[in-house]
């Protein structure tokens, strides 16, 4: 009896049970919970699928970097488009449910067109490339060689799915270019949306916490260390911003130090100015101007009509 007793609260009380009750609430949190459910609708973009998409790339934009074997220059033309082709099919599959939110099927020869004209630009993002390990090699004397920026590098790898992101958001494709600039953040600690405009020869010297938005426009030579985040001015407005010039324009030939937040889209960072670390600078600077904190005020110099103190002219890039 005493054993039937035993087996009988054993039952009762099994795993499976358990499991049973569990599934239960989380059904019953489906239908009252709403807003983050995607039950019924469209087949979303794969988080999985851009993930792979974006090593491809990689590997498409820097041959023989990204690779378990070398490339030999007699089989380049087999592998490239063998990569092409890969790319093509699965891209075309992720832009394709892209393109169907909201709309009731597939736009296949949409989803062709702009994975075509994506992929025509590839040379042009591989030019841009160039230009940032140049800016790299040329602004860090811990660089030993490309080889070693390219392949060792962080924000090489976000600045270069970013370059590629932004060209499918200029054909106004909904989420994958997010997915791809975030599957670059979450490797390498730096957040470049892929809406930012940036021009050749850009640099961010070690590049953790780096936060750049939206609207951001960023001129040639540009230097950036970590911690440094172009960002809008208020959030309080939300949606009704969207669309509008939100984030910085920083024009060319500016050196930003670590730590330092830049703020609205009015913002203008004057071309040749240097921002010293830790600035919290919510209005624009002149050209040639050299911003940093002294105590507790914030300086603003000319470059060009400095003082002799030898400390300032320390700051001088």
């Amino acid at each position: 009896m005493g054993d039937e007793r035993g087996q009988m609260r054993y039952a009762h009380t099994s795993p499976m049970d358990s499991l049973e009750k569990i599934t239960g609430k989380i059904l019953d949190s489906y239908r009252e919970v709403g807003g983050i459910n995607n039950i019924d609708g469209s087949n979303l973009p794969s988080k999985l699928a851009i993930a792979t998409i974006c090593e491809d790339l990689l590997q498409l934009l820097f041959p023989g970097y990204h690779d378990q074997e070398p490339i030999h220059s007699q089989h380049i033309r087999r592998v490239t488009e063998h990569r092409i082709l890969t790319i093509s099919d699965r891209l075309r599959s992720e832009v394709c449910k892209s393109l169907r939110l909201g709309e009731p099927t597939c736009p296949e020869e949409e989803a062709q067109r702009v994975v075509q004209e994506f992929l025509k630009t590839i040379p042009y993002v591989r030019e841009l490339l160039h230009t940032d390990v140049e800016a790299a090699f040329e602004g860090d004397p811990a660089a030993a060689s490309f080889d070693e920026i390219i392949l060792a590098y962080p924000y090489l790898e976000a600045i270069a799915i970013q370059r590629s992101a932004h060209m499918l958001y200029c054909h106004n494709l909904p989420l994958i270019p997010r997915m791809m600039t975030e599957w670059a953040h979450s490797r390498t600690g730096i957040d470049i949306h892929p809406g930012a405009h940036i021009h050749s020869h850009f640099f961010i010297d070690h590049g953790t916490g780096v936060v750049v938005g939206e609207t951001s426009v960023i001129g040639k030579h540009v230097k950036m260390y970590q911690g440094v985040s172009l960002v809008a001015r208020s959030l309080s407005g939300g949606q009704a911003l969207k669309g509008k010039k939100r984030h910085p324009t920083v024009e060319d030939h500016v050196t930003i130090y670590a730590g330092t937040t830049i703020i609205g889209g009015d913002t203008v960072i004057g071309e040749g100015s240097t921002i010293g670390a830790n600035v919290f600078l919510t209005h624009s600077v002149p050209p040639r101007s050299l911003v940093f904190y002294e105590e507790t005020s914030l300086r603003i110099f000319d470059k060009d009509r400095r003082s002799d103190d030898a400390w300032v002219s320390d700051w001088i890039i």
